[in-house]
Order: structure tokens, then C-alpha cells, then sequence
């Protein structure tokens, strides 16, 4: 019963505008910042590590280089302070979290990039062997 309650209160201040993004993804995070009487959105741009968490509660760690030296910084999905987050690409791993990044320097920081059209492809090759395989 609470459990329901629960969910029926969060509901209320989940975003409905989250894009869809994963471990890997270079993202583009615009915070809102007040400063005294003014706003102002600032972007924190890099690679996310780690999401967490469930509901409003859920949390994305996002990893950036700034002047050499690595910088964390996690944000709750579903806050108000934040006003957009922008993919701008997707990379393939194979982690669930990817910790392992805060260790490397210099290229060992890249990840290969995943295509937009590499599970067509896939599906596509899929069916014309299925498909040579139904004429034999």
C-alpha cells in the first residue's frame, strides 16, 4: 500500500522530456545557476560513468578532463535545476559502470564509437543469411 503511495507522489515530479541515453554516452548537461537575482545555465559536457538509482531518485555520473585533471560531478535526472541534457554520441561498452576510465590518461580515455545504423545492419545481415538459407 505505501509502496503505491509512493509512487503515486513521485509520478508527480518525474520529467516527462528525459532523452534516452547509457553508460558511454558523451552528454551535454545544462544546469541552471542562480547567481544573486540573475539565472544563468552553465554546461558540464563529458562521458557518463554511472547511473543509480530509480524514480526521482535516479542519479547519472557524468566524467570530464578539464586542464588535466578529471572531474566528477553527479546530477538527479529528474531535478528541476536541470534544464536539458543533450547526447551528442554513443559509445559501445560492455560495463555496467565505467570506473575503470578514472585510471587511463590521454587516448586510453576513448571510447569507439557505436553507429546509429549498427543494429539494422545487424538485422539486415541476419535475414539475408536467413533468407539464403530458406533458398538452399
Amino acid at each position: 500500500m505505501s509502496q503505491k503511495l509512493m509512487s503515486l507522489v513521485e509520478k508527480a515530479s518525474l520529467k516527462d522530456d528525459v532523452p534516452s541515453f547509457q553508460i558511454g554516452d558523451t552528454v551535454e548537461v545544462h544546469c541552471r545557476i542562480l547567481e544573486g537575482d540573475k539565472e544563468r545555465i552553465q554546461i558540464f559536457n563529458g562521458v557518463v560513468i554511472a547511473r543509480s538509482g530509480a524514480g526521482t531518485r535516479e542519479m547519472f555520473t557524468v566524467r570530464r578532463i578539464v586542464q588535466g585533471e578529471g572531474v566528477e560531478r553527479k546530477f538527479p535526472l529528474h531535478s528541476p535545476r536541470i534544464a536539458k541534457v543533450v547526447v551528442q554520441r554513443s559509445a559501445v561498452v560492455r560495463r555496467a559502470k565505467l570506473y575503470f576510465l578514472r585510471d587511463r590518461v590521454g587516448k586510453a580515455v576513448r571510447l569507439r564509437e557505436r553507429r546509429p545504423d549498427e543494429k539494422t545492419r545487424t538485422k539486415r545481415r541476419r535475414a539475408k543469411k536467413e533468407e539464403i538459407a530458406a533458398e538452399e
